[in-house]
């Protein structure tokens, strides 16, 4: 997490990243637009999750939870900053 958190000062995310880590890294930096382009290009369980929380966090808890079925997740119960976490630490640590 060091490292990603690192990062941040960057003009941009390092292009090895798989694109999942990529759109967090544009959510941690506050730029939602890129992030969701990413995850609307993700045709994964992977891509809906994020997908998913970008809504939520947008406040459209119907289109956020058609994300979540998607991703095969349930609507969760902890808060964004908790979920933006387990989001960068699951591509951390599976991509």
């Amino acid at each position: 997490m060091e490292e990603f958190n690192a990062t941040l000062t960057l003009a941009s995310a390092p292009i090895s990243w798989s694109e999942g880590l990529r759109a967090m890294w544009f959510d941690v930096k506050g730029d939602w637009e890129s992030s969701h382009n990413i995850a609307q290009d993700l045709h994964t369980a992977n891509g809906s999750w994020i997908h998913a929380y970008l809504h939520r966090k947008e406040g459209d808890r119907f289109n956020s939870g058609y994300w979540y079925g998607m991703a095969g997740k349930k609507f969760p119960a902890i808060t964004l900053e908790e979920e933006q976490r387990q989001l960068v630490e699951y591509f951390l640590l599976t991509e």
